[in-house]
């Protein structure tokens, strides 16, 4: 595994954990920083931006999701990928994660080997080649590559860029339903170690930002489920 340089910020308020994962990064030639509360981590970011954040959702005073949502507020450090570390395992506490901006969630105890794959793929994604199709325009979505800009009815909108991927590979699909497996090799990786649910969550929380979850009488409704195959990208029936 090759680190390309790439420099994370491992935010822990366990010293023990934070040090062996921080050993564990430095063992494949990445370069770390730790921070132990969320405001120094949020200082660090902002003086220093990392090329990925392991951040804990549990943190004291400021949390894990307090970080995230103001990294995800802030244009110079939206675009950098978080991956949340937590002892929560519930479908729910994952939304929350995905929802304030975080781009993949391991639970508490870890593999780590897993944990190693996980931020690898992450940063690989953000090396991969920009698609061909620069601007993809259907209905109310504009979604800009160059600029990692979405736009649904003029109005700009926050996504992670794992979101944004996955509406990019899904509008370049024109129509076309792409199960679960396909949507994890084409947005997270043909490596990445997660399970079919994990496109299920992060298609629930693009849904409730493009549209607040009402699929029929908004944005969102584009955002189709195919029961029992995957999803597609398409205009909502009412709209035909």
């Amino acid at each position: 595994m090759s680190s390309g340089g790439k420099t994370i910020l491992v935010v822990e308020d366990e010293q023990d954990l934070a040090e062996l994962i921080c050993f564990n990064l430095q063992r494949e030639s990445y370069s770390t920083r730790y921070a132990s509360t969320g405001d120094m981590a949020l200082e660090q970011i902002r003086k220093n931006p990392p090329d990925l954040v392991v951040l804990d959702r549990m943190l004291p005073h400021t949390s894990g999701d307090e970080v995230a949502s103001a990294m995800r507020k802030d244009s110079s450090t939206s675009q950098i990928p978080i991956l949340m570390l937590t002892a929560k395992a519930e479908e729910s506490d994952e939304l929350v994660g995905f929802a304030l901006g975080a781009d993949d969630y391991v639970t508490k105890p870890f593999s780590m080997k897993v944990l190693l794959a996980r931020i690898s793929a992450m940063l690989r994604r953000g090396d991969s080649p920009v698609a061909t199709v620069e601007v993809l325009r259907e209905g109310p979505f504009e979604l800009d590559r160059t600029r990692h800009e979405l736009k649904v009815n003029g109005q700009l909108i926050g996504v992670t860029a794992t979101e944004f991927r996955l509406l990019g590979v899904l509008m370049e699909a024109s129509g076309r339903v792409l199960d679960r497996s396909a949507l994890i090799d084409r947005v997270l990786g043909k490596s990445a170690v997660v399970l079919d649910r994990t496109i299920d969550v992060h298609i629930t929380s693009l849904r409730k930002k493009v549209g607040l979850d009402q699929p029929d009488t908004s944005p969102a409704g584009w955002i189709q489920t195919v029961r029992g195959v995957g999803y597609s990208f398409r205009r909502p029936q009412d709209e035909e």
